[in-house]
């Protein structure tokens, strides 16, 4: 019967499109499935145009210092000892089998909680690596200050290495909610600092700058009076990174000194540090350097992805 031959080959012609679209799918990142969302501390990072070339870097940056800092990672063996069991249980009935199926795929979820792991950030060029059991602040600050005295460069496709400490949603009422305890290490009398705000947003048209920056400054203020901008070489920068509805927040030092946490310019010598930083700025000059740096950075990548 025609009819009857024509179903199969319709069949056949629709997973063709829908592996189809695996493939393409396939092809993203590593870290295609996971989210970056409130709660999460961790990485960001930001790349001249490759992102999966950027998250292998990031890995091997990382688990070098990473390694120095905290010690080798460390990887439980329960996933081996289930595997184990199985020989002893072969006559298991299926209710069984199947909780145990169930509990080797928690035991590897759980493994697979490495010390980094690269999740989506939701914004092109840029990566987050999520942490587990360290801090950020004092990794990143490490691998800023070695590359700083030895002007090793490490990275070919790493720009900006920004640690994350804290996230919350990128709405106002609950920034200057976390926020009011988030800064407390720093800021909450008797500790006190000079300090300036640095924000960027990315794919997010509802926040406003002038608006977080005033809110935030009027909260470290309030911690303690004490608390006193400086946009010239301030002890603490407040890095504020807005990516759609989630806010990353960081508190960090060396800020200037670290060319803003360029691993491309911090290796520069310390020559070319003091003729590409002007002596003042003021906080909406430092804005717009920021900016046409990275519209910089942009121009640059597309100049060189059309090259190859």
């Amino acid at each position: 019967c025609p009819m009857a031959a024509a179903e199969p080959a319709a069949r056949k012609r629709r997973p063709k499109g829908h592996f189809a679209a695996g493939a393409g799918r396939a092809k993203r990142p590593r870290s295609a499935g996971r989210q970056l969302e409130a709660g999460m501390r961790g990485i960001l990072i930001t790349c001249n145009m490759n992102e999966r070339k950027c998250v292998g870097e990031a890995y091997s940056l990382l688990g070098e210092y990473g390694d120095l800092l905290y010690g080798p990672e460390q990887f439980s063996d329960h996933e081996e000892r289930l595997s184990g069991s199985d020989r002893e249980e072969d006559e298991d009935d299926v209710e069984a089998a199947l909780k145990k199926e169930v509990g080797q795929i928690r035991a590897s979820t759980e493994q697979k909680l490495r010390r980094f792991q690269s999740v989506e950030s939701g914004a092109n060029n840029v990566v987050f690596i999520r942490t587990q059991g360290i801090e950020p602040e004092n990794l990143v600050h490490h691998i800023l200050k070695d590359m700083h005295t030895t002007k090793k460069k490490k990275t070919r496709v790493i720009l900006r290495m920004l640690p994350i400490s804290g996230t919350c949603k990128a709405f106002m009422e609950d920034m200057k909610k976390y926020t009011e305890t988030f800064f407390e290490p720093w800021f909450k009398a008797p500790n006190k600092g000079t300090f300036q705000i640095v924000y960027k947003a990315r794919n997010n048209s509802h926040m406003s700058r002038e608006e977080v920056i005033k809110e935030l400054a009027g909260i470290v203020g309030s911690l303690n009076p004490e608390n006193k901008v400086d946009l010239n070489n301030p002890q603490y920068t407040v890095v504020v990174e807005i990516i759609k509805t989630v806010c990353c927040l960081s508190v960090v030092r060396d800020y200037v000194l670290f060319r803003k946490y360029n691993l491309q310019e911090v290796v520069k010598s310390n020559k070319e540090d003091t003729q590409q930083n002007p002596p003042s700025l003021t906080e909406e000059q430092n804005s717009e350097v920021v900016k046409a740096e990275t519209e910089e950075e942009e121009k640059s990548s597309k100049v060189k992805e059309e090259k190859k």
